[in-house]
């Protein structure tokens, strides 16, 4: 007997679905529910992980805030396990609110902390975001000063014209700019030399394991060489190992973040003076 198959492509669409596809289907609907949830209920928090400079491993030089919500069981759910589903979304953009509106807490309560907060280019224009910061900002102006905005670079490139506006009209008002997990392989040179970012973070999959691959060498150094053109503070990502450390303090890397200096964790440790003083 023959094996009774679909008649047209159309009719294979309609109600069959592959074993994998309804679970990845499944997966984001849950994923999206619980985050739904946890931005309408305010269950976001940072995670602050440090990046310290290459040649001072002891004080960080700043602290990365990181986004982390909250499911239904008070369990923390770290940003790589949502936002590729949130991303494109406007969910994604209350989620960059509420990264923002965080650290700038977080910096209001600290006033010797500098603190670097990822978002997407498509918040840029997004009005509730910049009300945040426009608040805090008339608040206390000196936040500014403190604050680090990551871009990362797939998302930078998607509309260079309004980025580099963006970051001008800020870099103004005393902010800085980091493009995230450079080297991935999407930002043209032509985009870099526009968008005048200060600080150039070197993605993790050409740091890991460095100090014994020839490859991911020489890679690093390229990449090192194009922020030292462009007058760009430099920070490797993922360093979690003493030798990665070294090498990559030998080759001039200017600052460090990566397990091997501190995990994220939302109790971090801030300079005891400044706890003491702020108490």
């Amino acid at each position: 007997m023959q094996p009774d198959y679909p008649k047209s492509i159309a009719d294979a669409q309609i109600g069959l679905e592959s074993p994998l596809s309804f679970a990845v289907s499944e997966r984001d609907r849950d994923v999206l529910n619980t985050v739904e949830r946890a931005v309408a209920n305010g269950d976001v928090m940072l995670a602050y992980q440090p990046v310290v400079p290459a040649g001072r491993q002891d004080r960080p030089a700043f602290y990365e805030g990181l986004i982390r919500i909250l499911d239904k069981n008070g369990r923390i759910i770290p940003a790589q396990e949502f936002i590729g589903t949130v991303e494109t979304r406007e969910l994604g953009r209350k989620i960059d609110c509420l990264a923002l509106e965080k650290g700038l807490e977080t910096l209001a309560a600290h006033p010797r902390l500098r603190l670097s907060i990822n978002m997407s280019a498509r918040s840029i224009g997004y009005p509730r975001w910049m009300g945040v910061l426009d608040h805090h900002l008339a608040a206390d102006p000196t936040l500014g000063e403190r604050l680090i905005l990551e871009i990362t670079e797939s998302s930078a490139i998607l509309m260079p014209d309004l980025v580099q506006d963006f970051m001008s009209d800020l870099q103004a008002r005393g902010i800085s700019f980091a493009i995230d997990d450079f080297g991935a392989g999407y930002t043209s040179l032509r985009y870099l030399k526009d968008l005048y970012f200060d600080i150039l973070k070197i993605d993790g999959q050409f740091i890991r394991g460095i100090a014994h691959n020839p490859d991911n060498q020489a890679l690093v150094k390229a990449l090192l060489s194009i922020g030292r053109h462009f007058d760009m503070v430099t920070v490797a990502e993922f360093v979690e190992s003493n030798e990665d450390a070294k090498y990559l303090t030998k080759i001039g890397v200017d600052c460090l973040q990566g397990y091997y200096f501190g995990a994220p964790t939302i109790r971090a440790r801030w300079d005891p003076c400044e706890d003491q003083k702020t108490a």
